[in-house]
């Protein structure tokens, strides 16, 4: 192995001063030269380690101790989560702020220092093929038949054949949640507008049986031919990409059966997976985002058509986020009702028009999704 030592505190040194840990690691590890998958995995690994255990870091002694620590603790914790208190979780493993935005809970926090699972969603009926082909695999009991895997190996999954032929994408548990709640039907037509690299576009493709059409649409151009790229692999071809950045004017006159705003938020449902996040976040950014999504959520809305739904989803917990915009929506949009499903995740929940899935009630991010019918 090679001395990645210096890589990894640099790596820190770049996410201290502000730009986020996951950036600057893909930036990173692309450009270090001589760097095997399983020096990459250390040193992703290590870099986490520290954000995930920065509330006890002395910050008095010199970095590379303190990177030397975090990951003694996350061995501790790995041995024994019952050597650290419930005081000392609520007081460093999370900024005291976030107390004010939903009910921090310990079985909560505790669930933010636990490695987080690998989640895979296979084809329509084909998880029993992948779980053979790959092994180390979990099927989980849940309340729809989703066609999700937990992967608990450690090959590079990306290096497999089986992730080059298309058989599966990496997506958390609780976004394939979101798309089995669209529920798209064959031959109809929806609207991604918040697309991103196109994870839950892939998904509804999918559930559509690469017939219909979707339109994705996302902010950053390079987001969506990250996109495209995927849906090649994935083979997904029934669907068109466009920028739109939220704005009153939409990129088409198409009215859809549904359509599904993934909006832009403060991601506290992922801190589990990106520490970092926790400590580059404050209060004043939530009262932004809030602002954002109740921006693009209504004007999205009105391409919905008469007897479509819409699904506002966020991968947050916050009241203002979550409960707070779909309450503002049902007061400004009166046109639209409640639309109750089935909790895909939590069955003995049974249908409800909004479904909070927190960890580690849930395994996997912590998600909000509420659904509406277009009258």
């Amino acid at each position: 192995m090679l001395d990645l030592q210096p890589l990894i505190e640099s790596i820190v040194q770049q996410s201290l001063a502000g730009e986020s840990a996951d950036v600057v690691l893909r930036r990173e590890l692309k450009q270090s030269r001589g760097l095997s998958r399983s020096d990459a995995s250390f040193a992703a690994r290590t870099v986490f380690a520290y954000f995930r255990w920065k509330g006890w870091l002395n910050e008095d002694k010199p970095l590379p101790e303190r990177i030397i620590d975090a990951r003694s603790l996350g061995r501790r914790f790995e041995k024994d989560p019952n050597t650290f208190t419930e005081t000392e979780m609520f007081a460093k493993a999370v900024p005291a702020w976030i107390s004010q935005e939903f009910p921090v809970t310990a079985s909560w926090v505790f669930s933010l220092q636990e490695k987080p699972k690998l989640w895979l969603r296979t084809r329509r009926g084909e998880a029993k093929q992948v779980s053979r082909a790959l092994g180390h695999c979990r099927m989980p009991r849940l309340g729809l038949p989703l066609d999700a895997l937990e992967y608990q190996g450690v090959e590079d999954l990306y290096g497999t054949r089986t992730f080059s032929s298309g058989e599966f994408e990496v997506q958390d548990l609780s976004s394939q949640a979101v798309g089995w709640l669209c529920d798209p039907k064959s031959g109809e037509t929806w609207w991604d507008a918040c697309a991103g690299a196109g994870g839950k576009t892939l998904h509804l493709s999918q559930l559509m049986e690469n017939k219909g059409l979707i339109w994705a649409t996302d902010a950053v151009e390079w987001r969506l031919k990250e996109l495209q790229r995927r849906a090649a692999r994935a083979k997904a071809f029934n669907f068109r990409a466009k920028e739109w950045n939220g704005a009153a004017k939409l990129p088409f006159r198409t009215k859809f059966n549904g359509v599904l705003v993934d909006a832009p938020c403060s991601g506290i449902g992922t801190w589990q997976r990106n520490p970092h996040a926790r400590w580059s976040l404050n209060a004043r950014d939530v009262n932004e985002l809030v602002e954002k999504q109740k921006r693009i959520l209504g004007h999205a809305s009105v391409a919905v058509k008469p007897g479509g739904k819409l699904i506002y989803s966020v991968c947050t917990l916050t009241r203002r986020e979550t409960q707070g915009v779909a309450d503002w929506f049902e007061r400004t949009f009166p046109q639209f009702e409640p639309l109750s499903q089935p909790n895909p995740l939590i069955a003995e929940r049974g249908a409800a028009s909004r479904h909070l899935f927190v960890p580690p009630e849930v395994p996997a991010n912590g998600m909000f999704v509420a659904a509406w019918k277009r009258r």
